[in-house]
């Protein structure tokens, strides 16, 4: 059972609870990217289950009318295991969501996982209909090119600032760096895009940007924000532009949770207030 310290930024453990709370975000006019907690695995029946469980939660979206989508991970799904395991939940993943017309986010991992990332993402998106969407994380150098690639594709590009910590001589280490880095993204994709753009961020900054960019492109774009981050900042901006909260659930939520407690000031005082009673 997850505490309520942690239930701010964790919708609980089991896929049911996970739905109830997007139902209740779609109420306040937000939709819903619903992530299961997991990565790396080693032991096959842990990818499959994921795989099944992402199944089930695609049928049970559609089945409830909910405004909601997923977000799945690469090493969840067995990519540790071998590209083609890796490949085969995710068809199989796919092909679900495309008779129940539900989108599919492919997270991006560390800068291990990128080409194998980006090459399914290639495939499979020609083949469904533009309905998937990949992550690009601009703290990586390669990044500007990968876009370059991937931006006459039919689906979605999510840009990121990155929360990886890479090897120096891949990416860019400064905080100033990665901002400008993420501008320079942004400007490219509203300008090479031919689908939809991502916004995940919580930065004022790159929000009045791609809103700008907007308004002189035209380019369509979304912004995705974390549960339990800005939440009233998300339901403001819901009156303006199609605004996405990312919701992960699942029993591996203790990391999970004490990245998001150390990522800002304000997260972690909420914490603290929390633990102390106040």
């Amino acid at each position: 059972m997850i505490p309520p310290i942690a239930n701010r930024f964790v919708a609980g453990e089991s896929i049911a609870e996970a739905l109830e709370v997007a139902a209740a975000q779609n109420q306040t006019g937000l939709s819903v990217i619903l992530n299961q907690l997991g990565e790396h695995y080693d032991d096959p029946a842990a990818a499959a289950s994921d795989r099944d469980d992402y199944i089930r939660m695609i049928r049970d979206i559609d089945a409830m009318e909910l405004d909601a989508c997923i977000s799945v991970k690469p090493t969840q799904l067995g990519l540790d295991l071998g590209e083609d395991v890796f490949r085969g939940h995710l068809d199989a993943i796919l092909d679900v969501a495309a008779d129940h017309d539900t989108f599919v986010w492919i997270d991006m991992e560390d800068h291990k996982t990128t080409d194998a990332t980006i090459e399914a993402y290639e495939e499979t998106v020609q083949a469904h209909d533009g309905q998937v969407g990949v992550c690009l994380q601009a703290n990586l150098r390669r990044t500007s090119d990968d876009l370059e690639r991937l931006a006459p594709l039919p689906g979605k590009l999510r840009l990121v600032k990155g929360a990886y910590k890479e090897p120096k001589a891949i990416s860019y280490r400064k905080r100033s760096r990665v901002d400008q880095a993420y501008r320079d993204l942004i400007k490219q994709a509203f300008e090479q895009c031919d689908g939809g753009i991502a916004m995940g961020t919580h930065d004022d900054a790159m929000l009045e940007l791609a809103a700008k960019l907007h308004e002189e492109h035209g380019t369509p774009y979304e912004v995705q924000m974390l549960m339990g981050v800005r939440e009233e900042l998300q339901r403001e901006l819901a009156e303006n532009v199609e605004m996405y909260q990312y919701i992960p659930f699942g029993d591996k939520w203790l990391s999970y949770f004490y990245r998001r407690l150390m990522e800002r000031k304000e997260n972690l005082l909420f914490g603290l207030r929390a633990v102390i009673g106040r």
